[in-house]
């Protein structure tokens, strides 16, 4: 057995019984690394690469993101995409249970993974959702439902931050699962020695963990877990649970920290943002006000706050207020009701506790009171549920055809085990599909940009476009707006005028850059390599560093942030023994970087303290000879960041000098 090592502050519910470590039974994956060598005697941490695959919502993204920031701040070459992942230790699969085809893609993903001989961790919200039931099953009932990953390691949802443990003990050759939530004491938003024994379950692992964004200027931050609701047909419910909120301080001091790391946009997400704080005495618009406030302290940043789906029960006894802070110049005009059906017949099937005239409210309201321009309101459709009648079809065709929502997600129903809707009679499989047609037809045929041609918005510039041949902005509206790929666009707010529209899309010319730059004003804008000036402070001696987080992707090639000084990092093969690059008289090692995949590593300021906590004093570090090989450890914890002296610049750089790298 594993030792418990949860991370500091924190509370495991029933920890002790909920970590299963033990060896894997004739696993293709440990026979061939002990036919390579690379058997659990020779285990090394923070030496094997890990491929990471994330499927469905932005709060899954969210985690997938927090899990490869772990990994790779433990030393860990981590890889996103398909192409690089044959060349993989270890597959990390962050799984979706919303559909059958989601559930059905992840198992694929499994048995290829063992196919080729792969260490395999499981994550995400299929093996949470039937984590109770796996755990009350008998090992021929297990093999009896024919899981694939049911022999295979776990990291759950509320268990993200031991990810490092879990991909080690699966090096090993173990396995190990991680399932049940976390809790917190009443009133606190982590574990400190406290004679309470009243808990509530928390929102998760902490948010100041360290994090790969795929998008270097997109953050994801998870407001809550779990929701409120019982509705029929979702199993999500039974991987997330009940509602459990991050404090309102946790969540505006990862924004604040975001902000001044150079983010553009930040997005809340959860599986219901509406019902927000109802486990700890606040709101949704106690929160959003807090993050306005943070927003409006650096007026210069240009970032925007994107509000995450929210169901209509929640939200609705805060319309007014939503309707100013949607208002908000720093924040988008969007927001995403699903209303899934217009029959309130089917809703009350679903429990989705509110009616169709409810929903309607919401969506007129914001539509008609937002400022200036309205309000962006996205939704779902689920086609098919059983107890849908052709009147309760067409009651959803009705409102759908006045209301003409810009954005609208079509879904079939999907039977999901465990559920009630998974006990009621199915309406056959053509009336379903027939349905989904009727309803992509009526959308597909109104075409909400037309008339736009000539018209001049101001877009927030942060992606590329699906094709490669566009970079992708949004105004305040949400819209996608393309404009081309000129690097001085990216996370900047341009004006343009609209040269040409789509069914999803305006395209616009580019007039002029408006800002979003917190160097605006500064001299070294010149420079292609920019750190925010938000984020900078001065030591006691005057010298500039880099306040919380890391510096965000301008251009290429690489920096590091070293002490407050900006230090420009080539591309060898290993850590160097002999060479190094110089600034202002001191050295790091040369490191290889053949992942360079556009992402940034974001490690906080109370990250890399924990760390420092955890391991001890260093003794001693000569930086103008081998820094790689000189530092010596006296700590016993978190020994996998250290167990080897070749260790990672992004482990050293944790722990030496108050580094920061990121991946630009």
């Amino acid at each position: 057995m594993v030792g418990e090592r949860g991370t500091a502050g924190e509370h495991d519910d029933g920890a002790a019984g909920d970590t299963d470590t033990q060896p894997v039974d004739g696993s293709r994956a440990v026979d061939d690394a002990q036919e390579s060598g690379d058997s659990a005697s020779h285990f090394l941490p923070g030496r094997a690469r890990v491929f990471v695959k994330t499927m469905g919502c932005s709060h899954n993204v969210s985690d997938g993101e927090y899990m490869a920031g772990l990994l790779k701040a433990h030393g860990y070459a981590v890889d996103f995409e398909d192409a690089r992942k044959a060349a993989a230790d270890v597959w990390l699969l962050n799984s979706c249970t919303v559909k059958g085809p989601s559930e059905a893609a992840f198992d694929g993903d499994v048995r290829r993974a063992l196919a080729l001989g792969k260490r395999v961790v499981v994550a995400g919200c299929v093996p949470a959702s039937s984590a109770s039931s796996a755990t009350r099953a008998s090992a021929s009932q297990k093999r009896a439902r024919g899981h694939v990953w049911d022999a295979l390691s776990v990291v759950g949802v509320h268990q993200i931050d031991r990810v490092v443990e879990v991909v080690e003990e699966t090096l090993k050759g173990n396995v190990m699962r991680l399932t049940k939530p976390k809790r917190v004491p009443l009133g606190q938003s982590h574990l400190a020695d406290s004679p309470t024994k009243k808990w509530r379950k928390a929102g998760g692992a902490n948010l100041d963990l360290p994090k790969v964004r795929r998008n270097p200027w997109v953050e994801i931050i998870p407001i809550n877990t779990g929701c409120l609701n019982q509705c029929t047909y979702c199993k999500t419910k039974h991987a997330r649970g009940d509602l459990g909120s991050y404090s309102p301080d946790e969540i505006w001091e990862r924004c604040e920290s975001v902000i001044l790391e150079g983010v553009k946009e930040i997005w809340l997400t959860s599986e219901d943002t509406g019902a927000y704080g109802r486990d700890i005495g606040v709101s949704i618009v106690d929160l959003l006000w807090g993050i306005i406030a943070i927003l409006e302290k650096y007026p210069k940043s240009g970032s925007m706050l994107r509000v995450g789906m929210t169901n209509p029960p929640y939200i609705l006894e805060h319309l007014d207020e939503m309707v100013k802070i949607l208002s908000h110049p720093r924040v988008f005009s969007f927001l995403h009701v699903p209303v899934q059906s217009g029959s309130n017949t089917v809703l009350d099937a679903m429990r989705r506790q509110y009616t169709v005239q409810d929903f309607t409210e919401i969506v007129t309201t914001l539509r008609e009171n937002v400022s200036p321009a309205g309000c962006t309101v996205a939704t779902d459709v689920i086609c098919g549920f059983p107890t849908e009648t052709d009147s309760d079809f067409e009651e959803t065709m009705v409102l759908l055809r006045e209301l003409q929502f810009n954005v609208l997600h079509i879904s079939q129903f999907y039977s999901r085990p465990g559920t009630p809707a998974a006990l009621m009679p199915r309406l056959s499989s053509e009336v379903v599909k027939s349905r989904s047609r009727a309803v992509s037809a009526l959308f597909n045929a109104w075409l909400p940009y037309e008339g736009l041609v000539g018209v001049t918005v101001d877009a927030l510039v942060t992606e590329i476009s699906a094709d490669g041949k566009f970079y992708v902005g949004h105004d305040k509206l949400y819209r996608q707006i393309l404009v081309p790929m000129d690097e001085k666009y990216m996370g900047r707010w341009v004006h343009v005028e609209v040269v040409r529209t789509g069914k999803f899309f305006l395209e616009g010319k580019v007039l002029h850059v408006v800002g979003g730059n917190d160097n605006d004003d500064e001299e070294d804008e010149k420079n292609d390599f920019l750190v925010s000036a938000a984020g900078r402070q001065e030591d006691e001696n005057g010298v500039k560093k880099t306040g919380k987080g890391v510096v965000v992707k301008r251009r290429t090639p690489k920096l590091v942030n070293v002490a407050g000084k900006m230090v420009k990092m080539t591309a060898d093969k290993d850590i160097a023994t002999n060479d190094s690059i110089i600034s202002d008289g001191g050295k790091i090692p040369v490191v290889k970087d053949d992942n360079d995949d556009g992402t940034v590593l974001s490690v906080p300021e109370s990250y890399k303290k924990q760390l420092a906590e955890a391991a001890g004093p260093i003794i001693s570090m000569d930086a103008t000879n081998n820094a790689a090989t000189s530092v010596q450890k006296t700590a016993t914890h978190y020994h996998s960041l250290f167990s080897t002296i070749s260790v990672s610049l992004g482990v050293f750089v944790l722990l030496y000098g108050g580094v920061r790298a990121a991946k630009l």
